[in-house]
């Protein structure tokens, strides 16, 4: 894509507001629903970034009656865009008030169960806390690229895998097999993680592999049973329902193995991984307030040990 050299008319200068408005018009694939968050019209929001085309003298979005989406300078001008608010909005918290004060618009993902199980319930406390931070949040079970998306944090669990990322460890992750006592009382309790062979196991997305530390040595068992799912909650409701064994977060079940709902079984034998819960962040020289704001929010909120793993009162 071929920008025109820069002029010094004001009229040919590159206005954030328009750029701003193109790239949440590119993620809403929406130019209304964009329009609709900076209190504009469809019109105007239509005419602005009609405006920032001519300007560049490029067509940055493809647009039908029913969405739009990005053309191929579309595409290049989107990272170039990115740039630039990530330069305006480091500018402006670097200086006076927003030196102190958190500002901007905070894009956040998360998985969907632990997002609406431990963040979501406290994103209203946190804007409160902050006045001049708005949230963008995303919950999905779709491994999101943050640079892609334009996300600035997102909380993940497990073992990180992507090195270009900064991570900061917000919690542990603890885990233990676990199951109802109605199945024990029906098909007997494990006492040796080679036992599991023998149950009716829950899969988490094709996860078979479960490792555990013996006085022998790392043991890894191969789990079997009849139902594979990709999402933690239906695990839950199936063992609740007294149905199979599974290898859970404490996160998600620790409320129903207080009030006995589910037991946890094989406690000598520890799991061979380890994993953590963590705030994840594109790898920059600067760091926004909001997003320092945001991970030391949640930080606390979770606690050491998190609040989940402490006793009630605690």
């Amino acid at each position: 894509m071929a920008l025109s050299p820069a002029s010094h008319t004001e009229r040919d200068r590159l206005d954030l507001l328009d750029v701003a408005l193109f790239t949440r018009a590119a993620l809403l694939a929406n130019v209304s629903a964009a329009g609709r968050e900076f209190g504009l019209s469809a019109a105007v929001a239509s005419a602005r970034i009609a405006q920032l085309e001519r300007l560049l003298g490029a067509r940055l979005l493809h647009r039908t009656t029913r969405r739009i989406s990005l053309t191929q300078d579309g595409e290049v001008f989107m990272v170039q865009a990115r740039t630039l608010l990530d330069a305006a909005d480091a500018a402006r918290a670097s200086v006076g008030r927003a030196q102190a004060e958190p500002q901007g618009r905070l894009r956040v993902a998360m998985s969907s169960s632990f997002g609406r199980q431990h963040v979501s319930p406290v994103i209203p406390e946190f804007l409160r806390r902050h006045p001049g931070v708005s949230v963008d949040l995303r919950i999905t079970d779709q491994l999101v690229d943050l640079v892609d998306a334009g996300i600035d944090v997102a909380i993940r669990l497990g073992a990180l895998k992507d090195s270009s990322l900064v991570a900061r460890r917000l919690a542990e992750n603890r885990r233990v097999i676990c199951c109802s006592p109605a199945y024990l009382a029906e098909r007997g309790t494990p006492h040796h993680p080679s036992d599991l062979t023998e149950h009716e196991c829950i899969v988490l997305s094709n996860q078979r592999d479960w490792g555990f530390v013996t006085p022998a040595g790392h043991l890894n068992v191969r789990v079997s049973g009849r139902l594979d799912v990709d999402n933690g909650e239906v695990i839950r409701d199936a063992l609740l329902a007294g149905f199979g064994i599974a290898l859970k977060s404490t996160w998600d079940v620790a409320p129903y193995l207080r009030s006995g709902e589910l037991v946890a079984v094989l406690d000598s034998y520890p799991l061979a991984e380890t994993v953590a819960i963590w705030a994840v962040y594109p790898s920059r020289a600067f760091v926004p307030p909001k997003t320092v704001a945001f991970i030391d929010f949640i930080a606390a909120h979770f606690g050491d040990p998190p609040y989940w793993d402490r006793e009630p009162g605690a």
